[in-house]
């Protein structure tokens, strides 16, 4: 299989980091690929139309994209650790899909500051994103700890790359601050050999 991968899309981390967990790294060629909404540059468009990364090529199928249906599929191939059976599961979903809720409305500011015209730039639309992203790690930090501090699962991976994508690219804004719990959380998951593998660099 190929995996065509960014070192610094924090949802092809997600991907890695649970190849990483389940034992599947040798099976998967990563593919170098850059671009972005305004050129696709090497994204890869024959493998998904939307010429989104990441996007897993395999040899008995058709390629699969968006990073949610990619580590199930990896997960499933694997026995199943990550994505446990219900009750749990419904928690690991929606922990997954707050995490990566927390990503699209950080790379949107990545974009509004990197892609738009100076002059065309709206303050008060980049501190909406930033505070659906605070309203997020609020929830985290009242409501998700016990979760958090269980057996690994796609949710905590999930969780622990957006954390580490809000360092990577958002820094100055210090999401740690008022959240000692989350804070503390994730600086212990990032000291897993699967995260140190995968810090993003660029």
């Amino acid at each position: 299989m190929r995996l065509y991968h960014s070192p610094t899309t924090p949802f092809g981390r997600k991907v890695v980091v649970a190849l990483h967990e389940t034992g599947q790294t040798a099976d998967v060629e990563i593919v170098a690929a850059t671009g972005g909404p305004l050129d696709p540059g090497s994204l890869p468009v024959a493998q998904n139309p939307l010429g989104k990364i990441p996007a897993l090529e395999r040899d008995d199928g058709p390629a699969l994209y968006d990073s949610r249906v990619i580590c199930r599929y990896l997960d499933a191939r694997a026995g199943g650790r990550l994505y446990p059976p219900e009750p749990r599961l419904w928690e690991v979903l929606t922990l997954e899909a707050t995490a990566d809720g927390i990503l699209d409305a950080a790379i949107l500011m990545l974009y509004e500051s990197r892609l738009r015209p100076e002059d065309k730039r709206y303050e008060a639309w980049t501190e909406a994103q930033w505070a659906k992203i605070a309203r997020a790690l609020d929830t985290l930090e009242a409501r998700w700890m016990d979760h958090l501090g269980g057996p690994v699962d796609m949710g905590q991976i999930a969780a622990a790359c957006a954390l580490s994508y809000l360092d990577f690219r958002h820094g100055q804004r210090d999401w740690r601050a008022g959240r000692p719990r989350l804070a503390a959380w994730h600086d212990g998951f990032a000291r897993r050999a699967s995260m140190a593998a995968t810090e993003p660099q660029g």
